[in-house]
């Protein structure tokens, strides 16, 4: 994770009774699993905001930066030169958007919590390419309006809507936008708004530029399965506490969907499972240009090719961009 905003994260913590903390998270983790009306926001106070940003940034930012390297790889040598962070909260996704493209630009994060963005601010002390972000509040919804932007990002923001709110926030970012990227939980549930929301972006005229290769009807049988991936992320003493076990690292599922109007050239093939390696080849899981799933075995006898496959992962483009079928 990036060093500056784990530290930033660690100092929001000092003077804070951990088990305070820990009740705190329990009860927001609660909330956020639960059916929440959208004019009601879960973050009431800077006590909330600072043991959940603690808990849940880290796991945001990686599973948002590995969504947006994704797409970054389908449009090389392109910058974006704004960005707008839809129900961002306290800032992660701006952390992984200045990873992915360091430097500065235009950036503005809307939220209906102004404690978060209070405590987002705060924060982006520590991250001199979000020296200028606005951070303003706003009903993230049916009244929602979005200014032309390059980059609009949504990170865990259409679980907490209404149908009718996700359908207004999708169609503004789409009407705003060049690019769209929306991370979900990487459950059935989550998968289903972003295909939801996928949907909606192709109808808009956005091509899928990540993690698909197509822009067609996603080829999983509804019910049977769900497209997601995995991130790592360090674990905190707040995490352990938390959730127990003494692991340095957990894994954040996520679903996403990055859309475009640029001239993107997404991966041939993507992988959509952990590869299995086995004595002398590895079983490949693919989403595949021709809008099918299927499982390819690579063996030594493909030389270079198998030797990528060994280091593949979960997520990654299938060939590697740069290497020979």
């Amino acid at each position: 994770m990036n060093d500056p905003l784990r530290t930033a994260l660690d100092e929001l913590l000092d003077g804070l009774p951990p088990t305070e903390v820990a009740a705190a998270v329990d009860r927001l983790i609660a909330n956020y699993r639960g059916a929440t009306p959208t004019h009601a926001p879960i973050l009431r106070d800077r006590a909330d905001v600072a043991a959940y940003a603690a808990y849940r940034m880290p796991a945001t930012f990686e599973a948002v930066r590995s969504a947006l390297e994704a797409f970054a790889e389908t449009v090389p040598g392109w910058t974006p030169g704004s960005h707008v962070d839809v129900g961002g909260g306290t800032g992660a996704a701006t952390w992984a958007v200045t990873t992915t493209w360091p430097g500065e630009r235009s950036v503005t994060v809307l939220d209906w919590a102004e404690p978060a963005l209070a405590l987002g601010r705060e924060i982006a002390a520590a991250n001199p390419s979000l020296g200028k972000a606005r951070w303003q509040r706003a009903r993230i919804g049916a009244d929602l309006t979005l200014d032309a932007t390059d980059l609009v990002t949504v990170s865990y923001v259409l679980n907490e809507l209404s149908a009718a709110d996700r359908t207004a926030l999708v169609d503004a970012a789409a009407g705003a936008a060049r690019t769209v990227v929306i991370v979900e939980a990487g459950t059935p549930a989550g998968y289903d708004r972003v295909i939801e929301a996928r949907d909606r972006l192709v109808r808009a005229g956005f091509r899928i530029a990540a993690p698909c290769p197509h822009s067609a009807a996603c080829p999983i049988v509804p019910g049977t399965d769900w497209c997601h991936f995995s991130a790592r992320v360090g674990r905190s003493s707040l995490h352990r506490q938390v959730k127990g076990g003494s692991l340095a690292y957990e894994d954040e599922k996520f679903s996403y969907v990055a859309a475009t109007l640029l001239p993107a050239e997404p991966a041939p093939a993507r992988v959509v499972r952990r590869p299995q390696i086995r004595k002398g080849q590895v079983l490949l899981d693919l989403c595949e240009a021709e809008e099918q799933l299927r499982r390819t075995t690579v063996t030594k006898r493909h030389g270079d090719l198998y030797k990528a496959a060994r280091d593949a992962d979960w997520g990654d483009t299938w060939p590697p961009y740069g290497s020979v079928s």
